[in-house]
């Protein structure tokens, strides 16, 4: 019996005990409540359902309670149901009905904890789009794992999702970047407001190599040359650098393809007709006050230019145009006034502003012997997606990224992260599933095919939380799907670990028999026990991008 399930049993229950008595069972939630106490010894499960309907329903919650106390224990599948203080009711399962999770798990396969609840919602998520004047640095990559994966989440969940990176090569930090990189082909100072770091010399010695007689163009040719080939380079590289942390995107979406198709002109002409523009002091504003910025952005300016906000108008509307139900953005720390301009953006078109969502992703440090972490081999004044592999691997990198909710800043221990032991939180639930491959294989040598497992052996405490924790998964995907908190099925993957490896070390829940032992019903039922952790914890660190290793 799963959660859902035990969920859809309370409610009839209820609603027969209900009718019963005389009370009305339209009081009961589509949905009844089921949760795990946090004490173990107060049963498997509990509902607060009498307390949040008993007075609606004109009765006492405990007595309500106690009626439903009654009715459970006449249950199949329930071992107790017990009343606790005003109305809330405990509930343990007995042990064969408590383990149909684990053949719902091994039926289901790799699809358990996937669900439907978002088919037919198309979703563009876009995310990282760093600027293509230099590495990703740490904001970018904790975007890069965070937004893969929730896209994984997502679709788990049983939306279309295009992974999508917006291109920004229009604007003045692209001639910034062009110019530093002409300074530095030219043995030049950097520029002021440019861009330095061995990157800069590494693109301008490769352009150089691919034209040698650049150097010899006019000016404004130079210029341009530096500037498409340089941009080209970069992203070259920031494309091969999110490859290999393991993200991919289904869409690059080059912004100066706004402005070269007319989309934008197109965009702010639509917003003056509809009236949604206003002019003051020889600019056009949109009152984006109106959905929660600090002020009221300015789209074309006084001399007739657009403001990037313009951008950012017909972006959205070329999102809405091919098909995308919800527009999600994630992006840096100081892009908070971006949730009021986007959704302004959306109104002002006469669209639904909950059609935008805004994810704002908080400050990331490296923290090494200690101290801060503070400079970049490469990119000089930043620290990159690549220094953050090199000192720790994709899987640490990406695991220690997405396990903090992105609205609160993170310090990455270096020192920590490369630990090869349980103190380092990716290896403790990595080393999980290799444990729980070890047993399987040697299982092979054994006779476990002819023996049917008996479920309802697995009495134990530490057997029945496995199972529960087990139980869990499919809420928690949901969760994280609902709430766009991919760090939930981290912190549950560790409690998962957390609860299987005290299983395996206790020598009193062995699978495997001993000796010349032959093989019995509990321990094929623990076998099968063992088989379901392994495909959670493989399910959970696929929706990470994270391997599950066998062997460690």
């Amino acid at each position: 019996m799963t959660p859902a399930d035990l969920a859809d049993l309370l409610r009839v229950i209820a609603a027969k005990v209900l009718v019963e008595r005389g009370l009305d069972p339209e009081v009961l939630p589509a949905e009844v409540t089921v949760e795990r106490p946090r004490n173990p010894e107060h049963g498997d499960y509990a509902t607060n359902v009498a307390l949040q309907v008993g007075k609606k329903a004109g009765t006492n919650p405990r007595e309500l309670a106690g009626w439903l106390a009654d009715a459970l224990g006449a249950a199949d599948g329930i071992a107790a149901a017990e009343v606790a203080g005003p109305g809330f009711l405990n509930i343990r399962l007995a042990a064969a009905a408590q383990a149909v999770i684990v053949t719902k798990v091994l039926a289901a396969g790799a699809d358990y904890g996937t669900a439907d609840v978002l088919s037919g919602t198309a979703i563009n998520l876009e995310f990282v789009s760093a600027n293509p004047t230099g590495p990703i640095h740490l904001g970018g990559t904790r975007w890069a794992s965070v937004g893969d994966a929730l896209g994984r989440i997502l679709a788990a969940q049983g939306a279309d999702v295009t992974r999508e990176y917006y291109f920004n090569d229009n604007g003045a930090q692209i001639d910034r970047f062009a110019n530093s990189l002409v300074a530095a082909a030219t043995g030049a100072p950097t520029p002021e407001d440019g861009y330095a770091g061995a990157y800069i010399n590494e693109i301008a010695e490769t352009l150089l190599a691919q034209h040698p007689d650049a150097l010899n163009l006019p000016d404004n040719e130079r210029h341009e040359l530096f500037r498409r080939e340089g941009v080209e380079l970069m992203f070259t590289h920031i494309k091969q650098t999110l490859h290999d942390f393991g993200t991919d995107f289904d869409v690059y979406f080059n912004e100066s393809s706004l402005f070269a198709s007319g989309a934008v002109d197109r965009a702010v002409e639509d917003l003056k007709t509809s009236g949604n523009l206003y002019e003051k002091d020889g600019a056009w504003w949109i009152a984006s006050t109106e959905y929660g910025d600090d002020k009221d952005r300015v789209v074309i300016k006084s001399d007739g230019t657009s403001a990037y906000i313009a951008g950012d108008i017909a972006y959205f509307q070329n999102k809405r145009a091919r098909g995308f139900d919800l527009c999600i953005y994630m992006l840096g720390a100081d892009h908070h006034g971006y949730i009021g301009r986007l959704k302004a953006a959306a109104a002002a078109f006469g669209d639904d502003p909950n059609t935008v969502e805004v994810l704002i992703g908080q400050m990331v440090n490296l923290v090494k012997d200690g101290s801060a972490v503070r400079m970049s081999k490469r990119a000089g004044t930043v620290v990159t997606l690549d220094d953050l592999v090199e000192a720790i691997g994709v899987d640490a990198a990406r695991y220690s990224l997405v396990r903090s909710s992105v609205n609160s800043s993170i310090d990455i221990d270096l020192d920590l992260w490369t630990k090869q032991n349980n103190e380092n939180p990716i290896y403790y639930v990595q080393y999980a599933h290799a444990r729980t491959c070890r047993i399987i294989d040697n299982a092979a040598a054994f006779g476990f095919a002819s023996v049917a497992p008996d479920f309802g052996l697995m009495t134990s405490d530490r057997e029945g939380e496995l199972i529960r924790t087990l139980g869990e998964y499919p809420r928690v995907v949901a969760s994280a799907a609902e709430m766009r908190e991919p760090h939930r099925v981290v912190r549950y993957l560790e409690e998962l670990a957390g609860a299987y490896h005290p299983f395996q070390s206790d020598d009193d829940m062995r699978v495997l028999p001993r000796g010349e032992e032959p093989v019995n019903a509990l321990n094929a039922a623990r076998l099968e026990l063992v088989k379901a952790t392994r495909q959670v914890l493989a399910n959970g660190l696929g929706l990470l991008g994270v391997s599950a290793p066998e062997r460690m």
